[in-house]
């Protein structure tokens, strides 16, 4: 299974909705990137990314996106074959 990072804030109800999620596939850990506690990997999430919200979710080196494209991924049955396939 592909390693995945989220980065995120503790009181973020759509960070906790993605996080089960993930959990529910099957990933056992996330690691998770606290933007709330540091400021400047907020700076540097959305150097990565372009956005400035949270979650942002990486399944390997694929940038995944927030929460909606977490799910709406799932939902068109990619997740799984993503988190399955062969670590990079």
């Amino acid at each position: 299974m592909k390693p995945v990072r989220m980065f995120l804030t503790l009181s973020c109800p759509y960070c906790l909705r993605a996080k089960a999620l993930l959990q529910q596939r099957g990933v056992n850990h996330i690691e998770e990137i606290r933007v709330d506690l540091e400021p400047a990997q907020r700076v540097h999430m959305m150097e990565l990314t372009g956005r400035r919200t949270v979650p942002q979710i990486f399944i390997g080196d694929t940038h995944v996106g927030g929460c909606d494209d977490l799910v709406d991924l799932d939902r068109r049955g990619g997740l799984v074959p993503l988190l399955d396939s062969a670590p990079i």
